[in-house]
């Protein structure tokens, strides 16, 4: 497992770190700095998410507000392409990684940990991505054999996952005969999700279904034989054979004559309402088993879900601002601190280092990112592929400038 992107502070904690990095005289100067960097990021984020909301709009599920002019299924497509691309760029700001074919399709094999098996209908989706942000390995107990035996169960968990998938359109349902559940056709959902196991990644599928698994069709399965069994030889054993007897010799095979009373046609009736009662009563345990599992996976859902549909790439946005701010102070810290010009190499070596010593957190810092948008700012000057921190006056004016500079209305 790999060491992730993401920064598993808080943007404030990581302004308070950096101060306790730094002498102490340059504390409140830096606080200075930090405000204004987050405000000229900020701004920046500002266009992206407009740009997100009004590329949505057209196909938002949940939008309370009319357009203006009808979307023809053209400018619909360009709007979906676009958002789609923004959405992703997002994503990577935030850290996020792709979660691959390989990943869902281990999911698809292994076992789930609340003990329900799901089919996804692949078909339904014109497109479909998973994205995963923090990954842990984390041990479970479960119990099985109705709660009297434990088993402690090893598994690949993800803090976050973020979920992309546009279905297709209306006339493939119409040509498969299926009717759509819970979303329609042509249309584009997005989901945010928290403590997933791997192994369970099918169940945030907009169309998954409960199916049993082999060993409840043998639990049920098992006790209907045995008790359909038991049934038919008490209830109608002598009714049966009666009636095999008459038929037998309604066909030539026997030769001396059978007769039914009354007694015993009434006797046949009432067996056979008692055996079509235990089928009702077997179908209705089945039937009761899969809402069991249904409602199992409505209250997993339940707790999981964080947002939806807008309101996830408002999230998003909100966590891709605040990695780079975190990215950017750390980066810039480190270089204030330093007696020379060094390398991001040597840079990246050591806020790696000083996390895993300081707090015991190993983690894939994303040197070129911060840098880059150091560089941007002007806050860092690079020579011969050598990187050196303006002082922190300086690095205030520049950045109030910039901040100055964003309306220029003549």
């Amino acid at each position: 497992m790999t060491n992730a992107r993401f920064i598993p502070f808080r943007k404030y904690d990581i302004i308070s770190l950096c101060q306790a990095y730094l002498n102490e005289e340059d504390h409140q100067s830096f606080a200075e700095f930090s405000t204004i960097l987050q405000s000229v990021i900020h701004y920046q984020y500002h266009d992206l998410l407009e740009s997100l909301k009004n590329n949505y709009a057209p196909f938002d599920p949940n939008a309370d507000t009319r357009l203006l002019n009808p979307i023809d299924d053209k400018t619909r497509k360009a709007h979906q392409a676009k958002f789609a691309q923004q959405f992703a760029t997002v994503l990577n700001a935030a850290n996020y990684e792709t979660i691959t074919n390989q990943d869902l399709q281990e999911a698809l094999n292994e076992e789930s940990l609340f003990k329900v098996r799901l089919a996804v209908e692949f078909d339904d989706f014109a497109e479909v991505v998973f994205y995963r942000r923090g990954e842990s390995q984390k041990t479970e107990t479960l119990r099985t054999w109705w709660g009297l035996r434990k088993k402690q169960v090893q598994f690949t968990n993800y803090d976050r996952v973020a979920i992309f998938i546009r279905f297709k359109d209306e006339q493939y349902f119409l040509e498969k005969g299926k009717k759509p559940m819970g979303f329609e056709p042509r249309s584009t959902i997005v989901k945010l999700f928290q403590n997933v196991p791997k192994a369970d990644l099918e169940m945030l599928f907009p169309n998954s279904e409960v199916k049993m698994r082999p060993i409840d069709k043998l639990i049920i399965g098992s006790s209907a034989l045995v008790g359909g069994t038991v049934v038919l030889v008490t209830k109608l054993g002598a009714s049966i054979l009666l009636l095999i007897a008459m038929i037998a010799f309604w066909g030539g095979w026997r030769s001396e004559e059978v007769h039914m009373s009354q007694q015993h046609f009434i006797t046949f009736a009432i067996g056979m309402g008692v055996f079509g009662s235990f089928i009702f009563k077997e179908w209705s345990k089945f039937k009761n088993r899969k809402i069991r599992f249904m409602k199992a996976l409505a209250d997993n859902l339940y707790f999981k879900n964080l947002d939806n549909n807008a309101g996830v790439f408002h999230t998003l946005v909100d966590a891709a601002e605040e990695e780079d701010v975190k990215e950017a102070l750390l980066a810039y810290t480190f270089l204030l601190k330093a007696d020379e010009a060094i390398s991001s190499a040597q840079l990246d070596q050591r806020i790696e280092a000083w996390f895993y010593s300081t707090q015991q957190c190993q983690l894939d810092f994303e040197i070129d990112d911060a840098l880059s948008k150091l560089v941007k700012l002007n806050l860092v000057e690079e020579t011969h592929g050598l990187y050196q921190a303006v002082d922190l006056k300086t690095a205030k004016q520049r950045l109030d400038a910039r901040w100055d500079g964003f309306f220029t209305f003549g």
